[in-house]
């Protein structure tokens, strides 16, 4: 059976969203909101619903100014999916600390904040595979949104999730930063239903089972995942019990499904694509270092500098297959 591609699966939980309810719109600057199934089906969704409901043929680039309709329009019902492409995810900084995270509480739950904020995040296609300029390669932005306090964030890693997860966070009613990574479009994915369906907000995945006490949970989210996955077989070929959670959501992060998996396992590993300093998966050392004191733990990164622009250099900074297994092999040998 062909597979639905990831942009497909996302736009088509989207217009199903549109068409269930009025009161769900979708803005966006240049990205026109349409793909082809894998049967020649065509999405158009500005075609299907025109301005005000979308952006139409287009609306000028100014990312500030689409929060600002989103947030306006949030007060009075409406639903929002704003998306905004690679390079601009810091931009909307102020509005998003000041406003969408802080009207609820600041209204005593008069004021709503339906605005799903769908983010293209830097990845292979936009730099982390060198030649592109410093602007376009940053990853991890994700511990900034998480710690704003009133905002879900979320980050699919396949076609099924990111299906999944838009829909919920449209139905959710409240601020998400949904942060979309290039990494995990490429590839096989997984089957996607043609109805509607939710992906639970706050949910960890255990991606592949591991048996326990003398193995590794190494835990981790997109574009993480993918590196994961690699060096995965060869660790278990080696003979490692390997258990991999996949976060799938940052805020709120599901900390228990972290926290039985690493006392489970007996070692942990935590691999992102952020920097080191302030990276996510700090907090998750940290919470199970609390409350599993004396576990074995590592955690792997991208170093606390700009993406080069020659590959081989780019290569060289990140947290890859081969440094992975590295990293798992020097957890082990701890204990």
């Amino acid at each position: 059976m062909p597979k639905k591609s990831y942009a497909y699966a996302v736009l088509e939980g989207i217009v199903a969203e549109m068409r269930l309810n009025k009161l769900v719109c979708h803005y966006y600057e240049y990205d026109y909101p349409t793909a082809v199934g894998p049967n020649g089906e065509v999405i158009d969704i500005a075609k299907e619903f025109p301005a005000p409901r979308t952006s139409g043929l287009g609306w000028p680039i100014d990312e500030a100014s689409y929060v600002g309709l989103g947030t306006g329009a949030g007060m009075v019902g409406v639903t929002s999916v704003l998306r905004f492409p690679s390079m601009t995810a810091l931009f909307n900084v102020e509005q998003y600390f000041n406003q969408l995270g802080k009207l609820r509480h600041m209204t005593g739950g008069q004021a709503s904040n339906p605005v799903v904020s769908w983010q293209q995040m830097a990845g292979r296609s936009y730099g982390r595979a060198g030649g592109s300029a410093q602007q376009h390669t940053d990853v991890g932005e994700e511990a900034v949104f998480a710690y704003m306090p009133g905002q879900l964030v979320v980050i699919p890693r396949d076609a099924y999730k990111a299906k999944g997860l838009m829909i919920a966070a449209i139905r959710s009613g409240d601020p998400v930063m949904y942060l979309d990574y290039s990494e995990v479009k490429a590839g096989d994915q997984p089957d996607v239903p043609d109805g509607q369906y939710t992906v639970p907000i706050g949910k960890a995945d255990v991606v592949v089972p591991g048996k326990g006490p003398n193995g590794i949970s190494i835990i981790c989210w997109a574009p993480a995942i993918v590196d994961v996955m690699k060096a995965v077989p060869d660790l278990q070929k080696a003979g490692v019990d390997v258990e991999v959670i996949d976060l799938v959501t940052i805020k709120p992060y599901d900390q228990a499904a972290c926290l039985a998996s690493a006392k489970k396992m007996g070692h942990v590993l935590v691999v992102e694509h952020g920097h080191w300093t302030n990276g996510f998966g700090n907090q998750v050392i940290a919470d199970i270092a609390m409350a599993a004191p004396g576990m074995v733990m590592k955690r792997i990164s991208y170093p606390d500098a700009p993406e080069p622009f020659a590959s081989s250099m780019a290569a060289w900074m990140r947290p890859d297959a081969p440094k992975i297994i590295n990293a798992v092999n020097q957890v082990l040998a701890l204990k």
